[in-house]
């Protein structure tokens, strides 16, 4: 028995410290998920949903602490029966989002492991034995130092797990496991493999056949049956693959612009899920910054969930006129963890991301101009060439002008003309030339247009 409360011992208390640690570094994204909880879909506790901060700090540190101390042997009776409590309060929460089908992710682990609630479920079943095995042998844990010693130890702990706890509420979380990382790709995080598996449905198809009803499943096909249709009802039986960025857009009220920021380089984006509930002092530190990041030749602009009435508001009492796009929130909540939080996207990737708390270090060095001439040198094989309207080569554009022929050059990039050429030629041009030739005078005007 004693050899079973050691093992069980180590196994229950590892876990818990690295359970609780996952959701230490990421106090807010775990508060996410309570409220998910809370929820009048899940257990239709709607008034814990403000309190789910304050209740995710708690339950975070609480599991951390019982971990270290059941590994060290700190107070046994009163850490077994704590972890009993939590464990059988989880076990029942993830049994009854997987039975109800209500949550999708348990949260357990964060964003570093994704379980399904049923993988949830069996998970807190395996600890409810392991701890139920110390709780029957509390007897076999014993302090593996002395009592001040252990006494200095759980105290650390304690101290150590709310510091961290701050820490990363006060900047963003130290280890970043979410598709919107520094260094990732929000446009490659959107694709799907041509190889990805696809879902697999179910339809019952619902038929009254001579007064009878009767039901009929197939893959999606509509079968083939000699009666009056009544309904049809979908089950997922597999689920197919998920990229790892989802619902993340910017749009106005027109059209959608995603494609269009995600292929601009120096792009400021703050992000703010919800302008009402914006931090005072992280807004008042957008105008300097704003100010700031222009004059270094960056891009910047805004993503929130918000309407149109709280960003003129916003920008009224805060003295900012970068322009809000929209996203949905959920997303916005993901990307980053604080209200605002500022990245800097080059073609989609992120080369930065920070707190509102830590916008003076974020790196703003002068951006190189991009005239119409560095411009065709880096690009040269990705440059069409038009004259009068013809499509044409460099080598003939190069001969017009030796003959003097040449009349007026643009050098332009204009996104919907560049969409409309390559969606027709199947091409990926970045800019055209386009030579007007005239008879009596010779002009050359190079331009960049964004």
């Amino acid at each position: 028995m004693k050899l079973l409360v050691n093992i069980s011992r180590i196994l229950v208390g590892v876990l818990f410290i690295f359970s609780g640690f996952i959701k230490l570094n990421d106090p807010l994204g775990f508060s996410y998920k309570l409220q998910e909880y809370f929820s009048q879909d899940v257990l239709n506790i709607p008034n814990l949903e403000p309190y789910a901060l304050m209740i995710s700090i708690f339950v975070v540190v609480f599991e951390v602490v019982l971990g270290v101390f059941l590994l060290i042997g700190y107070k046994p009776k009163f850490t077994v029966w704590s972890l009993l409590g939590m464990i059988v309060f989880f076990t029942f929460l993830t049994f009854y989002a997987a039975y109800f089908e209500k949550v999708k992710d348990c949260g357990c682990f964060g964003d570093f492991l994704k379980l399904k609630p049923w993988e949830s479920f069996w998970k807190d079943v395996i600890l409810l034995i392991l701890i139920v095995i110390l709780f029957v042998g509390v007897k076999h844990v014993k302090p593996l130092f002395g009592r001040l010693p252990t006494t200095v130890l759980a105290l650390l702990g304690f101290i150590f797990s709310l510091w961290f706890g701050y820490h990363v509420l006060m900047h963003l979380p130290s280890i970043d496991f979410r598709a919107y990382k520094i260094g990732n790709n929000i446009k490659k995080g959107m694709e799907i493999p041509d190889d990805a598996p696809k879902p697999i449905q179910e339809y019952s198809w619902k038929f009254n056949v001579n007064g009878e009803e009767r039901v009929f499943k197939t893959n999606g096909q509509y079968p083939s049956v000699e009666g009056d249709f009544v309904s049809v009802d979908t089950e997922v039986i597999q689920e197919g693959y998920t990229p790892p960025v989802v619902d993340f857009s910017i749009e106005n009220d027109t059209e959608d612009l995603t494609t269009h920021f995600l292929s601009q380089e120096n792009l400021i984006v703050v992000i703010s899920y919800s302008l009402e509930k914006i931090e005072r002092e992280g807004a008042l530190k957008l105008k300097g910054f704003q100010k700031e990041a222009l004059k270094k030749g960056y891009k910047i602009i805004g993503l929130t969930a918000s309407g149109e009435e709280a960003k003129r508001r916003i920008n009224k009492a805060y003295n900012i006129d970068f322009e809000w796009y929209l996203c949905d929130e959920k997303a916005l909540k993901t990307v980053v963890r604080a209200n605002p939080g500022i990245l800097e996207l080059d073609e989609g990737t992120v080369k930065q991301k920070v707190h509102w708390n830590d916008i003076e270090d974020f790196d703003l060095p002068e951006v190189e101009k991009v005239t119409a001439l560095s411009f065709e040198e880096k690009n040269k094989e990705n440059i069409l060439y038009l004259v009068d309207g013809e499509i044409s080569t460099k080598e003939d554009v190069d001969i017009l002008e030796e003959k003097g022929v040449v009349g007026i050059l643009h050098f332009t990039i204009d996104n919907n003309i560049l969409d409309s050429i390559n969606k027709s030629m199947n091409s990926n041009y970045v800019g055209f030339m386009n030579v007007e030739l005239k008879k009596d005078s010779i002009q050359e005007d190079t331009s960049v247009n964004k």
